[in-house]
């Protein structure tokens, strides 16, 4: 897959209650991807249960899941961008995020910031390249 044509990818997301979200799953801008921010929503649409740490896995897998659409992995992305409910989530978060990445280490940066939709923790995008 190299530098796929400017716009958007995917169909725009329907929520539960049948709304459209002007938003696209991802983006594509020359070599680079741009997924929307992925909340911990499972196959249901809803937000998992547990905390910070279940939250992450599933946002992260999301995210994955999107990637591999696309025919990219997680070494693809070059940077993340979280935003996190609750400082104190940090830690729980840190540990989630480092044993999904392992040794690859993208650009990051993280803030704590209220989330529209209840129970959310977390949400996180990503920016990804596609190689040559």
């Amino acid at each position: 897959m190299k530098n796929l044509a400017i716009g958007p990818i995917g169909e725009p997301l329907t929520l539960p209650n049948g709304t459209t979200v002007p938003l696209s799953p991802a983006y594509a801008a020359g070599n680079l991807i741009f997924l929307s921010g992925q909340l911990a929503f499972d196959a249901d649409m809803k937000i998992v249960s547990g905390g910070i740490v279940e939250q992450t896995q599933q946002c992260l897998k999301n995210i994955e899941s999107l990637l591999l659409e696309l025919g990219l992995c997680k070494t693809d992305i070059v940077k993340s961008t979280v935003w996190l409910v609750a400082k104190e989530d940090f830690q729980g978060f840190n540990k989630a995020y480092t044993a999904f990445f392992e040794d690859h280490r993208p650009a990051r940066s993280c803030v704590c910031s209220g989330l529209l939709v209840d129970g959310a923790l977390i949400e996180i995008e990503v920016v990804a390249t596609v190689k040559d």
